[in-house]
């Protein structure tokens, strides 16, 4: 079973590797990654003052509902429920989920994931219900839980975690990290970058914080969390357990192995919203298992992030003169060749692009007989590698709205 959440995270047109592209499956592209359809949200009003509006849409509440009673018919009579649900609102501001429409609806957030090829098991994500935890010890102490659940002994399971959700006048706490595991970065005395740049912010800030570590090649961050705007971040070191990592190596060269590679198992995103109903979650890191193209044709190969196909191409023994020589080519097929022999001796959850692609129009034809749509980015979905020699490549998709819903979508400023 292969996931991949297509970060919702937004990139550069050059779709440059932000990691665990974790469509909630990064299968990190989630596989995953999601990238962020951008959302307008109502402010908080003052916490000594009643709401001018709800803060919570009643439409979006009633339309979520009727929804959710539609595809889980035994939930019975959707009137009595919505008619709850507009009247907390009506006096609160905004109302509370059902733990099955919680889980439900964190499920259709992954369905509705257009730049997430992984889809097809959306049904099977786990739901973690710990919105009775708002402090930042127990939100980092159910990360690392949520790590120990989703690792699963390299048996990857696509899990979620839903925290506390925005109230009025009562903003959730955030995990400032990307992910739930990256590594650190930092320029080095010769102007080279140590480690992976795109943990270069938060491995500083750490630091500013008063971590240590940052300085080493493959070096995990810690997690910050911070719960209150305009307070001070808690951080903490992620413990030995939570944090599974496949050193790679290459099944025709042996020299590989020396060139240190490795990375993590489980590719969890922790910065976008989850917004379900009307009801924005800030804090619900997810994962699916990684493509590994993710990894091989994306943090390891993109100028910036390990930058390591001239590297591989000088151990290759490739002309590296002209750019006619597809020296570039070559060498991230044995990159990509290396991550899949060493996840799969491993023992660890991992899909190769061709495989999810087929996966991917198996998910869209069950959608089609379903009557839904499969609203479906192309860019995103088409792998970084032989795109064209994918079934994905040559087709059409359903438009993206940038208004569907549940969704997971990019975090407001406090």
């Amino acid at each position: 079973m292969s996931l991949i959440f297509d970060r919702l995270r937004t990139r550069s047109t050059r779709r440059s590797a932000a990691t665990a592209r974790a469509c909630p499956y990064s299968h990190a592209h989630v596989h995953g990654h999601l990238v962020p359809e951008e959302s307008a949200g109502a402010s908080a009003p003052s916490p000594s003052q009643a709401p001018d509006r709800p803060f919570t849409d009643p439409r979006q509440a009633a339309e979520f509902i009727r929804r959710f009673h539609a595809e889980q018919p035994a939930a019975g009579d959707p009137d009595a429920r919505i008619r709850a649900v507009l009247d907390e609102i009506d006096r609160t501001g905004s109302y509370q989920h059902t733990p099955a429409e919680l889980a439900h609806g964190a499920r259709l957030a992954w369905r509705n994931a257009a730049r997430c090829i992984g889809r097809l098991y959306w049904r099977s994500l786990v739901v973690r219900d710990l919105r009775h935890l708002s402090s930042a010890d127990d939100i980092a102490t159910e990360c690392f839980e949520h790590l120990r659940t989703a690792t699963n002994g390299g048996r990857i399971r696509p899990v979620i975690s839903v925290f506390a959700p925005d109230r009025p006048g009562r903003p959730a706490a955030r995990i400032l990290n990307q992910q739930l595991v990256r590594y650190a970065g930092h320029p080095g005395p010769d102007g080279r970058w140590i480690g992976d740049p795109a943990g270069a912010q938060l491995a500083a800030r750490a630091r500013d914080l008063g971590w240590k570590g940052g300085e080493e090649r493959f070096e995990v961050l810690p997690l910050l969390v911070q719960e209150r705007a305009g307070e001070r971040p808690s951080w903490y070191e992620l413990p030995e357990d939570t944090t599974l990592e496949v050193r790679l190596s290459h099944p025709g060269h042996q020299w590989f192995a020396d060139l240190g590679l490795r990375w993590y198992a489980v590719p969890a995103i922790s910065d976008l919203t989850l917004e379900i109903g009307g009801v924005r979650y800030p804090t619900a890191p997810f994962n699916g298992w990684y493509m590994g193209t993710e990894i091989g044709a994306r943090n390891l190969a993109d100028a910036d992030r390990y930058d390591m196909l001239a590297t591989v191409a000088d151990r290759l023994g490739l002309d590296t003169s002209s750019d006619r020589t597809l020296w570039r080519d070559r060498a991230l097929v044995e990159l990509n060749i290396a991550v899949l022999h060493s996840f799969e001796e491993a023992g660890v959850t991992m899909a190769d692009h061709h495989t999810e692609s087929e996966r991917f129009l198996r998910h869209v034809a069950r959608e089609k007989r379903a009557g839904q749509p499969t609203p479906a980015d192309w860019s995103w979905i088409v792998p970084p590698v032989s795109g064209g020699l994918t079934p994905v490549y040559h087709r059409y998709y359903d438009p993206v709205d940038p208004a569907l819903r549940p969704a997971f979508v990019a975090r407001e400023p406090w």
